[in-house]
C-alpha cells in the first residue's frame, strides 16, 4: 500500500513539473525582457521604415551636447563641397575645450581648412571649434546660423527642438528629444557625407599653414558588433549623450541615448547603446491582425446589377493579405490607431477579386496602409442575388420578344403594303 501511495506521489510531482515547464515555457515565449539602462530617455529605429522598436521617455525634454553637431554637420553638407576652404574665425578661436585649437596645436584667425577636413574634426573629434568654423562661413555669424539649424529641425517637423549654439555647449534654450534627435540622426545619415565622416575611426585633417592633427573617433563602439557610425556628446547638464548607427545582416538600426550616467572611462552610455541595440535587433513585431483573418465585419450595400436595379445589403468579413503588426512599446501604443476607409463597391469586388478599402495603421510618427478584402463567400452573394439576376433575364427575354414581335409585325405590314401595291 505505501508503495502504491509513493508510485502516485512520484507521479504526481512528475505531472506538475511538466506543467510548470510549460507555463515557464509559454512566458518565456511572451515575455521580452526590456533591457535596463541607465539613460534617462532612449530610443531605438528602424533607419529603413522609421518605426520606433525600444522606447524609453522619447518626448523628454533633454540636452543634446554635442549630438547637435549631426545638424550642423548637415548643414555644412548642404551648402557646401567637400574642397571649398573654410576660414578659422574668431567666434572659433575663443571655444574652450574639446577644440583643435585648444587641445592639439594653436590655428590662427584666417587659417583656412578644406570642407572635408572640418567636417571630420566636428563629427571624429568632436571638436567644439569647428562647429563655429561651419557657423560663421555657412551663415556669416551663428546668429544667423541658430536660424537656419532652427529652420532645419523645423522642416524636419523636430517640434520639441531649439537650438541655441552649433557644438551644443549647454545654453538652458538649447534643448530636444530623443525622438526628435532619431529624426534628425536619421537625416544625417542618409547624406553621404555626413555618413562617410561619421564612419572614419582615424584621420590625418590640416591647415593651409600646414599644421597636422591626427584625430580619432570619439565613438568607441565604432567598427565593433555592426556600429557604422554616430555621434557622441558630454556636458555636465547633458551628462553622456549617444547616437550610433549600425548595420547587422543588411538590416540597419540606430540608437540615441540621453542623459546617461557620468563615468570617467564612458562605459554606461556605451553598455547602454549596445542593451538597447542587441535588444531591437531581437525583438519581434506584435500581430494585431494576421494574414488572412478577419479585420472587421461590414454591413454594406451594393447594387447586384451595378449601374441600376435595387440596391442590397450583405454582412461582408474584411481581411487583409498580409499580417498587420507593430513594434510593442509605450511610445508606439500611445498614438495607435486603426482607421478602416472603404471605396464604392461592386458584386466582382465582394467576391475578393479586388481591394474594397485599406486599414491604416498609425503609431508614433509612422503610418502604415494595408489593403482590406472581401472574405464574403461567392456562392452566399450569388444565391443571395439570384431573385434579382431571375428577374432581370426575365425582363431582358420580354423585351427581346418585344423586339421580336415588332420586327415581325413590321415584317407583315410591309408585305400587306406591297400585295395593295399590285
Amino acid at each position: 500500500m505505501k508503495n502504491k501511495r509513493f508510485f502516485i506521489l512520484i507521479i504526481l510531482f512528475l505531472v506538475s513539473s511538466m506543467s510548470l515547464n510549460v507555463f515557464a515555457a509559454t512566458v518565456s515565449e511572451n515575455t521580452t525582457n526590456v533591457p535596463t539602462i541607465y539613460g534617462k530617455a532612449a530610443i531605438t529605429v528602424d533607419v529603413a521604415t522609421g518605426e520606433i522598436i525600444y522606447a524609453k521617455d522619447v518626448d523628454k525634454q533633454m540636452y543634446p551636447a554635442s549630438t547637435t553637431k549631426l545638424i550642423t554637420a548637415l548643414l555644412l553638407a548642404e551648402n557646401r563641397v567637400k574642397t571649398d576652404k573654410i576660414k578659422y574665425t574668431q567666434s572659433a578661436k575663443i571655444q574652450p575645450a574639446d577644440s583643435l585649437n585648444v587641445n592639439l596645436h594653436p590655428i590662427a584667425l584666417n587659417e583656412t581648412m578644406s570642407s572635408a577636413d572640418v567636417m571630420d574634426g566636428l563629427l571624429m573629434y568632436s571638436a567644439n571649434d569647428t562647429a563655429y568654423m561651419i557657423a560663421d562661413n555657412v551663415a556669416g555669424n551663428p546668429t544667423n546660423f541658430m536660424k537656419m539649424m532652427n529652420d532645419k529641425a523645423s522642416k524636419l517637423k523636430m517640434t520639441k527642438t531649439h537650438f541655441v549654439t552649433p557644438n551644443g555647449l549647454h545654453d538652458p534654450d538649447h534643448y530636444t528629444t530623443p525622438y526628435d534627435m532619431s529624426i534628425l540622426a536619421r537625416a544625417a545619415f542618409s547624406n553621404p557625407w555626413v555618413k562617410e565622416s561619421m564612419n572614419k575611426k582615424q584621420k590625418t585633417i590640416s591647415t593651409s599653414k600646414g599644421t597636422i592633427f591626427k584625430i580619432e573617433n570619439t565613438n568607441k563602439l565604432l567598427g565593433l558588433n555592426g556600429c557604422i557610425g554616430g555621434k557622441t556628446g558630454y556636458t555636465s547638464e547633458a551628462m553622456r549623450c549617444l547616437v550610433a548607427f549600425y548595420e547587422r545582416n543588411g538590416r540597419e538600426i540606430m540608437g540615441v541615448v540621453m542623459g546617461s550616467k557620468i563615468y570617467p572611462n564612458d562605459t554606461y552610455v556605451f553598455s547602454d547603446m549596445e542593451k538597447i541595440i542587441n535588444y531591437s535587433y531581437t525583438l519581434k513585431r506584435t500581430v494585431l491582425h494576421a494574414n488572412n483573418s478577419v479585420v472587421k465585419t461590414e454591413t454594406l450595400k451594393y447594387k447586384p446589377l451595378k449601374f441600376f436595379g435595387p440596391e442590397k445589403t450583405v454582412s461582408v468579413p474584411l481581411v487583409v493579405n498580409e499580417d498587420v503588426s507593430y513594434y510593442k512599446n509605450g511610445a508606439n501604443e500611445k498614438d495607435l490607431k486603426e482607421n478602416i476607409n472603404l471605396s464604392d463597391i461592386s458584386i466582382s469586388s465582394l467576391k475578393g477579386n479586388e481591394s474594397i478599402g485599406t486599414l491604416r495603421l498609425t503609431q508614433k510618427g509612422k503610418v502604415k496602409t494595408y489593403k482590406l478584402y472581401s472574405a464574403a463567400s461567392s456562392r452566399a452573394l450569388v444565391k443571395n442575388d439570384m431573385p434579382i439576376y431571375l428577374m432581370a433575364g426575365g425582363i431582358l427575354v420580354l423585351v427581346l420578344v418585344g423586339i421580336v414581335l415588332i420586327i415581325r409585325a413590321n415584317n407583315i405590314n410591309k408585305r400587306k403594303r406591297r400585295r395593295r401595291k399590285y
